[in-house]
């Protein structure tokens, strides 16, 4: 059996997906194809099971402290196999709403392995058969999978990736080790802290959050160890190994090896592009480091042949960017222009406070030669974060001296992931503080810090104690 389509999607994540209907939209043929579930890592194995259980994890915690808002909760306990069936219902509703946009916009779904085996040609194999594809364009949106480090004893049992610990059932720990400190580490430590489990962190970078501004890193590094996790920065695992225990990890730090024990292990260093086997025999294109080359609009070293998302070489490994690309090369293929701007990333985490981060930081302004400041204003100062009894809050601004421009934000404060958006908007309109300062935000919101970080640039925040003037 051999059918022939205008666009053939490998992988039906966040940027697949969305690809696949963009297509439609534009009245093109399309098939998709998906070895697992539909939504890929995001939806199945990451972003959304990670959240859910993370609502679950701050509700606790508000239950835990409730008393101090006047409301008495006895016996608040956890039942951990409910946390994950409800988080698997958050992401079956999901995954059907996926099938019913597929099937709305004509879209053939194809649930099985696909191999390309040479341009414009797909073999699929599926449960009940073997189909042979064709298609003018190719889009490999195949995502990634978790990196495994050559440390010693990290195939032993117990020893976990985030897929396996998000997965059906979860896994439960009463001392989880989670080996990495960037952005699913951190989540997850917050979550596993939360649930009563103990905690240690270790970290091979200076900082937590390597990626992020110093002064986030260092504030959830302290909220952390308030909360008893136990972290460590530059150090270095060098072997997981069986003790009566469970697990012991051993791991030197400041010119010393320490070795801490639990019963679980999270491998938490980063996710390599998942391109194995998707080429019949050698790669038909350009690869570097396992990883697809492409140009500047995603198309690879082959005619008609296009990759996104995690799959491609030094990409930004997350699912609006997928998205966002996705669309994008879509539009190119077919001759359609995008109003896309795929330079401008948002970056998220969803920690208690929440932290996001878009543009440029005051260092990247720095190396680039550009006279900027940067205005800060102390959520501390914010009624609603004040309510909700955030801690160590705060809204900073990046602005050009001369023209005030807007270059780059960093917020770490209840909200930060949807209020990012806002900076996102300010950024690509090339908005100054004085645009920003002009919005009427409504009062009492976590938005008003916005108003005072930019108006603390001008000078003039309302609720900010007056700059120290130097002395003559």
């Amino acid at each position: 059996m051999s059918q022939t389509y205008d666009i053939v999607v490998i992988g039906a994540g966040p940027g697949g997906y969305e690809a696949a209907i963009k297509a439609a939209q534009l009245e093109k043929k399309v098939a998709l194809i998906e070895k697992n579930a539909v939504g890929g890592t995001c939806l199945n194995r990451g972003c959304i099971p990670t959240k859910a259980l993370m609502h679950s994890a701050h509700l606790l915690e508000e239950m835990k402290n409730c008393e101090e808002l006047g409301i008495k909760a006895e016996q608040v306990s956890v039942d951990f196999g409910q946390l994950h069936e409800r988080k698997s219902q958050v992401v079956g509703q999901l995954q059907d709403g996926i099938c019913q946009l597929l099937k709305a916009n004509k879209i053939d779904l194809f649930q099985g392995k696909a191999v390309i085996t040479e341009p414009g040609q797909i073999k699929v194999t599926t449960e009940e058969e073997n189909l042979e594809i064709s298609a003018d364009k190719i889009l490999i949106a195949t995502g990634s999978v978790p990196s495994r480090p050559p440390i010693p004893g990290l195939d032993l049992p117990g020893v976990v990736t985030s897929d396996e610990i998000l997965e059906g059932a979860g896994k439960e720990f009463s001392h989880l080790i989670i080996i990495g400190g960037g952005v699913i580490g951190i989540e997850l430590a917050t979550v596993y802290e939360a649930l009563g489990t103990k905690v240690t962190v270790i970290e091979a970078m200076k900082q937590i959050l390597p990626n992020l501004d110093k002064e986030i890193s260092r504030n959830m590094a302290m909220i952390l160890k308030k909360k008893d996790v136990d972290v460590h920065t530059g150090a270095m695992v060098k072997q997981v190994a069986e003790c009566d225990g469970g697990l012991a990890v051993t791991y030197e730090e400041k010119g010393k090896e320490v070795t801490v024990e639990g019963d679980g292990v999270l491998v938490s260093i980063g996710r390599r592009a998942n391109i194995e086997g998707l080429f019949e025999g050698e790669p038909l294109v350009e690869t570097e480091r396992g990883a697809i080359v492409v140009d500047e609009n995603f198309k690879t070293s082959v005619d008609g042949i296009y990759a996104i998302g995690d799959a491609v070489y030094r990409n930004i490994q997350l699912a609006h960017v997928a998205s966002a690309q996705g669309i994008s090369t879509v539009c190119h293929m077919f001759g359609v222009e995008s109003e896309l701007d795929l330079s401008l990333v948002p970056s998220c985490i969803y920690t208690s406070p929440e932290i996001a981060a878009v543009g440029m930081t005051a260092d990247q302004a720095k190396e680039a030669g550009i006279a900027a400041k940067e205005s800060k204003f102390l959520m501390s100062a914010n009624g609603k974060s004040l309510i909700s009894r955030e801690e160590r809050s705060f809204i900073k601004v990046l602005f050009e001296e001369e023209s005030h421009r807007i270059i780059g934000a960093n917020m770490m404060c209840a909200r930060a992931t949807d209020m990012i958006s806002e900076f996102s908007l300010a950024i690509e309109k090339k908005m100054t503080l004085e645009d920003m300062a002009s919005i009427i935000r409504p009062h009492p919101t976590y938005a008003e810090g916005i108003t005072e970080a930019v108006e603390a640039g001008l000078g003039c925040s309302i609720h900010s104690a007056p700059a120290r003037k130097p002395r003559k």
